[in-house]
């Protein structure tokens, strides 16, 4: 990651290529990570035979880092894209992210830990009905929870009921394993 203001943002060391491919190698092969990427929908779908790393806006992470509490995720999401930010594109990927967790890993609680002055995604967190529970001056960040209440759940549920997973394939390759969550919302396409 090249640019500065997204390594401000999202708190993120800048990596040798060793250590990026180092890490794409453990998203693939860790059971304790998720991760959907954020496609650039009107891109997709305007010129046919359009690769989808050129459509690639940003992406949502789910980690299940707690081994005392495997209802316990942490999210993150990043829209990489300056031309693809404020358009709903960060909110919708993590209700979907977060209804994946809910309806397929029996996840119950969610946090987010967030720059201080990163104040688009604490807002984008709050209004997803997430609450401040923690404050660390010495890492600068912020931790928003969100545990899952029935009536939370079934909002959940609702704000995601657009939402389709169909078994992922990269254009006429074979499928992967990873499902791919498509939305009819105008703007974006996860997958």
């Amino acid at each position: 990651m090249k640019s500065e203001e997204l390594r401000r943002l999202t708190a993120s060391e800048p990596l040798t290529l060793e250590q990026e491919y180092v890490m794409q190698h453990s998203w693939q092969e860790d059971a304790d990570k998720c991760t959907f990427i954020v496609l650039d929908a009107e891109k997709w779908q305007a010129q046919l035979g359009t690769s989808e790393e050129s459509c690639m806006a940003g992406d949502v992470n789910l980690f299940l880092t707690d081994l005392g509490d495997p209802t316990l995720g942490e999210i993150e999401v990043m829209i990489a894209e300056p031309s693809c930010r404020g358009q709903g594109l960060g909110t919708e990927a993590v209700l979907m992210m977060m209804s994946y967790g809910v309806t397929k890993l029996g996840l119950t609680k969610f946090e987010a830990k967030i720059g201080q002055g990163n104040e688009p995604s604490i807002r984008m967190f709050r209004k997803l009905h997430f609450e401040q529970v923690a404050v660390s001056s010495v890492f600068q960040e912020v931790t928003l929870r969100l545990t899952m209440s029935e009536p939370e759940r079934q909002w959940l549920l609702e704000q995601t009921s657009h939402v389709e997973e169909k078994p992922y394939r990269a254009g006429a390759s074979e499928p992967r394993s990873q499902p791919a969550l498509r939305t009819s919302h105008p703007a974006w396409m996860g997958v």
